[in-house]
């Protein structure tokens, strides 16, 4: 990756050998840490720690995917999490919508690796919700972190199998990174098809917004050029589809597929922001993907009390379930030996000048499309 200039901490630059003087070790500001989970449903989870040094903090969860759990930013939390917590995959259920039963919330959950979206039956299968990548441990786990240049660079990678005999066999290897002085993290997954027989494939992932990014008065910014609804339930107040109400009771679920424009370069942005936060300094958080690799996306926009969330969700396949997506023609497969890659960044918006301007490359996304 390079050196790509000083690390900037604390509001001033610093080269490596300059922050190094000032400290025993790196850990002192930023790195990277390997823990086990050890109280009630959690226990005996693994988990990576990751400080940046800005006040951007993660948790990856090995044993679930790779997926990320608990964010933060200088104190205030980033991602929605549920009333299941952190649960190991020994409680994993898949029929129907077992799924729910250890869905934690966090900042990052993959539904895939060969079905995704509500359950069904395909080809007198049947599929639960979402898949079972967020609920399959990891092996040949790294966790790192290295100077290279005046970068230092911190890292979790991991490999995640899908198989079983008879049918598909297919793996991905994650890869998530951070730097010292940065406030964004960057995955990079290569899904393979290990097998001898085409296979399915289906990959969603599932960002989980919540309070205080997400509160009355925050808004999505994307660049939208139309969006549809799932279903009756999205129909109510479709034309508020982009804002979000205070916690309301008896709130029903909606989600709307949004048709995004890209950057000459492919990439899309799309973000939650709370201009009110803190007085009106400003809070928000960004995800940047290639659309070419997830040309789908979801907005869950669940605003009930207690299920206070908003979910960015950029996939290669719809929410419907694998028979909606296999009968409309729109289903992806691996041949034997075939991979792709998807390369999914997340970031923070940490002031007023830097939601403004995120709005400005947004709509200037918008305005070249037009």
């Amino acid at each position: 990756m390079g050196d790509r200039g000083m690390a900037k901490l604390f509001g001033n630059e610093y080269t490596r050998e300059q922050l190094l003087t000032r400290v025993g070790d790196v850990s002192q500001v930023a790195g990277v840490r390997s823990v086990v989970l050890d109280d009630g449903a959690e226990r005996g989870v693994r988990a990576v720690e990751f400080r940046t040094g800005t006040g951007f903090d993660f948790t990856v969860l090995v044993d679930r995917g790779l997926d990320i759990s608990i964010a933060s930013y200088c104190g205030a939390p980033l991602a929605w999490r549920s009333c299941t917590g952190d649960k190991s995959p020994a409680y994993f259920e898949e029929p129907g919508f077992g799924w729910l039963r250890s869905f934690y919330g966090g900042l990052v959950v993959t539904c895939g690796l060969t079905y995704a979206g509500a359950p069904c039956v395909d080809q007198g299968k049947p599929l639960g919700l979402h898949g079972r990548v967020s609920n399959t441990p990891a092996s040949n786990v790294h966790a790192d972190g290295e100077w290279q240049g005046n970068d230092y660079v911190m890292w979790v990678q991991g490999r995640v199998r899908e198989s079983i005999v008879f049918g598909e066999n297919i793996e991905m290897v994650r890869r998530i990174t951070a730097r010292l002085g940065e406030s964004k993290l960057q995955i990079h997954d290569v899904v393979r098809n290990l097998g001898y027989q085409e296979t399915e494939h289906m990959m969603l992932y599932h960002i989980n917004l919540g309070f205080p990014v997400v509160d009355g008065g925050s808004r999505l910014v994307a660049p939208v050029r139309d969006y549809r609804c799932r279903d009756a339930d999205a129909e109510v107040e479709k034309e508020l589809y982009a804002s979000f109400p205070p916690p309301t009771p008896g709130f029903r679920e909606r989600v709307y597929y949004l048709e995004m424009a890209e950057k000459p370069d492919g990439t899309v942005l799309a973000g939650i922001v709370n201009p009110g936060f803190s007085g009106g300094k400003g809070l928000g958080v960004y995800v940047r993907y290639m659309k070419s690799e997830l040309p789908r996306f979801a907005e869950w926009k669940m605003n009930a009390q207690g299920t206070y969330v908003v979910g960015l969700e950029p996939a290669n396949c719809a929410v419907e379930g694998r028979a909606k997506e296999r009968e409309r023609g729109t289903l992806q497969f691996l041949k034997p030996g075939e991979f792709r890659e998807y390369h999914v960044e997340i970031g923070v918006l940490s002031s007023e000048a830097e939601i403004s301007a995120f709005e400005e490359e947004v709509q200037g996304i918008l305005s070249g499309a037009r």
